[in-house]
């Protein structure tokens, strides 16, 4: 079997408008098939006929599902998404386009204005805690941070 993973991301009523934010900001994305509520079942699920029910997008080759599914269930930062960056200005791009809206919070850690939480890390993290000597500054020198400053984490 050859079946890939599909994350399925719960929103109460902005499942297309967080698809659109998400393939908008990442190059190699995509929007997909789109399914409308109808009025069939509205007493269950009460949304209002013609609203996305799930919207399929892709970004960098992984496939998502992002379903309107009413406020039953809140996004939190029990799942967070990575993006590992090559370089600093990587890191500024997806900064500056994730937290519009969302807030920073530490380490490298964001949540958008749809309540996802992502983590912006330089590819360089995972060497530099792998050095033994470097490690605890390293560590230091991030857990000060909000956004990663590459520069600062080498010169740790």
């Amino acid at each position: 079997m050859n079946h890939q993973i599909t994350p399925c991301l719960w929103f109460d009523n902005q499942a297309e408008d967080a698809a659109r934010f998400y393939t908008s900001i990442f190059k190699n994305s995509k929007l997909g098939a789109i399914s409308r509520y109808g009025t069939e079942g509205y007493e269950f699920h009460g949304q209002e006929e013609g609203t996305a029910m799930t919207v399929a997008f892709t970004i960098n080759g992984q496939d998502f599902v992002a379903l309107n599914g009413g406020p039953v269930f809140k996004i939190n930062e029990a799942v967070s998404f990575q993006i590992f960056c090559d370089n600093q200005d990587e890191i500024d791009y997806y900064w500056e386009k994730l937290t519009e809206g969302g807030k920073e919070v530490q380490c490298g850690w964001l949540k958008d204005k749809f309540g996802v939480s992502w983590q912006v890390v330089p590819t360089i993290l995972s060497e530099l805690m792998s050095d033994p000597s470097r490690a605890g500054r390293v560590t230091n020198a991030y857990m000060q941070m909000k956004k990663f400053d590459i520069e600062k984490l080498r010169n740790a």
